[in-house]
């Protein structure tokens, strides 16, 4: 009997990179990571809550902490119901509220201006001084 030589054994070849389908948390196109990856350590969605009281929905990305209050419904309220100072109640500003109250939103024309700030700034805070969600 002729017995043949054995071949030695290849180790396997990594793959070549960009081929083959992408895994779970690698970079996908444009950098992004695949779905179902993990995010990367210490990282915490906007909006969620920390465990903070001084911040109690995280920080926005300048490190100012979020408020529990929404400046979308103090903008609103301030439009429909300025004139009684709802709004400025809401988030908390009690003494511009009053001044509003008294004033009938300053003939309506504070009120109006008033809540259209609320609506399109995004540095107002609430009586705590902190940064209204958006």
């Amino acid at each position: 009997m002729s017995e043949q030589p054995q071949q030695p054994q290849q180790p396997p070849q990594p793959p070549q990179p960009g081929y083959g389908y992408p895994t779970a948390g690698s970079p996908g196109p444009y950098g992004y990571p695949q779905p179902g990856g993990y995010p990367a350590p210490g990282y915490v969605p906007p909006g969620t809550f920390t465990g903070d009281p001084n911040a109690p929905y995280g920080y926005d990305p300048y490190g100012r902490p979020y408020s529990d209050k929404s400046k979308i419904v103090a903008g609103i309220l301030q439009l429909v119901l300025g004139s009684l100072g709802v709004g400025r109640f809401y988030i908390g500003n009690v003494g511009i509220g009053l001044a509003q109250l008294f004033t009938c939103g300053g003939l309506g024309f504070w009120a109006l201006i008033d809540g259209i700030i609320l609506l399109t700034s995004n540095d107002k805070t609430d009586a705590d001084g902190r940064i209204l969600r958006g």
